[in-house]
């Protein structure tokens, strides 16, 4: 079992603040993702639930019990970082069974453990390689191996799909997501990948210069965003935003908007294309992307900077057309002046 809480925890080095007062609950099993642009501050709270940064003010406790100046070691924490970190002398079993040996566990339980371990990351036919022998993905799984079979209550992972290609990356989210499942253990993982944080995460943290901007599931963050900032962070492309004053004061009306709307947003897959006259909006179309799936269509308004419209494939345009757009009033979201959402 391993509930964690943080209540109003800060990080400073010297006079500069980079975690601004985090209150946050994670349940036990619950996987929790990190999310936001470089420079939020989500590796370094991370490091901070693992001992490895101090926490200048504020209180961290794993099922009540205060964690502040407890030593990594004895949080029962695990974590798994972007670099692999494995010994290049050792054999996949061996960097497996390191830590275990270290800590001098018997050996017919690290022979069970990390017999579980590789069956369990499908390594069982790789144990007596080197590092040097594996790929990118394999080496990611030894690392996760080597993190398993110490049985923490809670996993951490620092961006550990960052250096592999595409197509390992989705290959890799599916077996850390399979794990999840299996070892039911509470588990928090950092990325700045948007969409590892929606295929992965019951729980997404939103942040954005040491704060929290939103916690909630990923279909709270996509169909409800807080904040224009959450709005535009979450979804790809990103949300369209209009400022409702001059050119565009007439969607107030014609979506419906409250009086007190400042902004609009309307995502690229909610636009329709239809006849002249028959829209809300009129652009010129500057490039069209062929996605395979769907076409993305980038356009101009006048007064406002490039819109990016989702279509289905066999949409006809081109660039340099002229096209009319309309929208449901049920897929805008509005906005105050100060940027947060309006209900």
């Amino acid at each position: 079992m391993a509930k964690l809480e943080l209540k109003d925890v800060k990080k400073s080095y010297g006079p500069v603040e980079v975690i601004k007062g985090i209150d946050l609950t994670i349940e036990d099993g619950e996987f929790c993702v990190f999310v936001g642009p470089s420079g939020c501050g989500k590796s370094t709270l991370l490091r901070m639930i693992a001992g490895l940064e101090d926490i200048t003010d504020g209180t961290f406790a794993i099922d009540g019990e205060r964690m502040n100046d407890i030593a990594p070691a004895k949080r029962g924490i695990a974590m798994v970082f972007q670099s692999y970190a494995l010994y290049p002398h050792l054999t996949v079993r061996e960097n497996i069974a390191f830590g275990l040996k270290v800590r001098k566990t018997p050996k017919a339980e690290i022979d069970s453990l990390v017999n579980e371990a590789v069956t369990m990351l499908q390594l069982d036919k790789l144990t007596e390689r080197f590092p040097r022998e594996l790929s990118g993905g394999q080496r990611q799984r030894v690392a996760i191996g080597r993190a398993i079979v110490g049985q923490p209550e809670t996993f951490l992972f620092d961006e550990p799909l960052s250096n592999l290609d595409a197509e390992l990356r989705v290959h890799m989210r599916t077996q850390i997501s399979d794990l999840h499942s299996r070892l039911k253990r509470t588990m928090i993982y950092v990325t700045h990948d948007q969409v590892e944080a929606m295929t992965l995460a019951d729980k997404i943290v939103l942040l954005r210069g040491g704060k929290i901007e939103q916690i909630g599931s990923p279909r709270d963050l996509y169909e409800r965003p807080q904040n224009l900032f959450a709005a535009q962070f979450i979804g790809t492309p990103k949300m369209n935003i209009f400022e409702l004053n001059g050119d565009f004061s007439s969607l107030r009306d014609h979506l419906n908007l409250p009086a007190d709307a400042h902004y609009c947003g309307i995502r690229p897959d909610s636009f329709e294309i239809v006849n002249d006259g028959d829209g809300i909006l009129s652009a010129t179309v500057r490039l069209v992307e062929y996605l395979g799936n769907a076409c993305l269509v980038h356009a101009e308004i006048k007064g406002h900077d490039t819109i990016i419209i989702e279509q289905p494939v066999g949409t006809q345009v081109r660039a340099a057309d002229r096209i009319s757009l309309t929208t449901s009033p049920n897929a805008v979201h509005a906005f105050a002046k100060d940027g947060n959402r309006i209900d």
